[in-house]
């Protein structure tokens, strides 16, 4: 079964999700619009916020900081200390998929400003503000793929998604225009 791994980055807002034939991993504030089957959150504030509304007590979630009787799940103390996005990759290769297809990582911004769907609310930056560094998510992703060698990744993106170049170096990477995607998961 493909697994789909959900970022926020403005690159996947014409993907309908509920759309995507398979179990979904996604990242933070993604639980307000769709509930992925794994939801991971590594900030403090928005990983109490999670918790405290009660999703980890129906969905499996992930967090650096498990509160007693909440239902959330530890991170693999070994992947603890890394953000969100490749921490869902992480579980979705630690899950035994073999068909990994990872939407809105868009590692930075083409445009030089905050690129997240969830910009201008709570737990987030505002639109206006510089684009976060994207080197840490960058060599974490690239690590996952290389420890990960019989996996294959399939990175979706658009003309404003930075696709890092060591991940065409790998055999197991295809990268895949939006536009193709949404063709395969509409049946066009």
């Amino acid at each position: 079964m493909t697994a789909y791994v959900i970022g926020n980055g403005v690159s996947r807002k014409p993907i309908q999700l509920n759309k995507l034939n398979g179990m979904t991993y996604g990242c933070n504030a993604l639980y307000r619009d769709f509930q992925p089957d794994v939801l991971v959150a590594t900030d403090d504030p928005i990983s109490r916020a999670i918790q405290e509304s009660g999703y980890p007590r129906y969905k499996r979630f992930h967090t650096r900081k498990v509160f007693a009787g909440s239902g959330a799940r530890p991170l693999r103390q070994q992947y603890a200390g890394w953000s969100s996005g490749p921490n869902a990759l992480q579980l979705a290769v630690l899950d035994k998929h073999k068909d990994i297809v990872i939407i809105g990582f868009d590692f930075g911004s083409t445009h030089k400003s905050f690129n997240n769907v969830y910009a201008n609310t709570d737990f987030y930056r505002k639109s206006h503000e510089t684009a976060t560094y994207g080197g840490n998510w960058v060599h974490q992703v690239d690590t996952i793929i290389r420890h990960a060698p019989n996996v294959n990744f399939t990175f979706v993106v658009s003309k404003d998604t930075r696709s890092p170049p060591q991940f065409q170096q790998h055999r197991n990477v295809e990268i895949m225009d939006i536009r193709e995607f949404l063709k395969t998961i509409n049946n066009v």
